[in-house]
């Protein structure tokens, strides 16, 4: 007999199936954003709608020698957190007290965002070199777990 997996695990392996949309050659990021043990919205990192991805195009990242965590202005990749609030919102779906799962620790620009989307909870798998993002999230009074 398989062991059920308790709540938090089986949002972030959703996020992990998520994450294999992704059409960054970097990293392979999903996220969900969960209310009530529903799932509202997710998203996975890749470029803006009807643009080329990097898949096809290469990464401009690689070719200057971009360290992760940094310059995140030279990324042609919406964030998976980012694209799940934008999604959301185009649906028309309120996020507000929601937790979001992501397989990768947010970054500072979407800490800001989880932030004013009032998402009150995040849990992540994968760590990222970014710590003023987890300062953000805790001056803010938001829940973050790393499992």
């Amino acid at each position: 007999m398989t062991t059920r997996p308790r709540i938090d695990i089986y949002f972030l392996n959703i996020a992990s199936i998520v994450a294999t949309r992704s059409t960054c050659l970097r990293n392979h990021v999903g996220s969900v954003i969960v209310k009530n043990k529903r799932i509202l919205s997710t998203g996975y990192n890749g470029a803006p709608s009807g643009m080329e991805h990097c898949l096809d195009i290469g990464c401009v990242r690689d070719l200057e020698n971009i360290p992760s965590g940094t310059r995140h202005e030279k990324c042609r990749a919406v964030h998976s957190e980012q694209n799940a609030i934008i999604q959301a919102a185009i649906h028309g779906v309120s996020i507000e007290g929601a937790t979001i799962y992501c397989t990768h620790q947010p970054c500072i620009l979407c800490a800001k965002m989880i932030i004013n989307a009032n998402i009150k909870r995040v849990i992540y798998r994968n760590g990222y070199p970014d710590e003023d993002s987890l300062k953000f999230l805790h001056d803010a009074s938001i829940e973050v777990e790393r499992i």
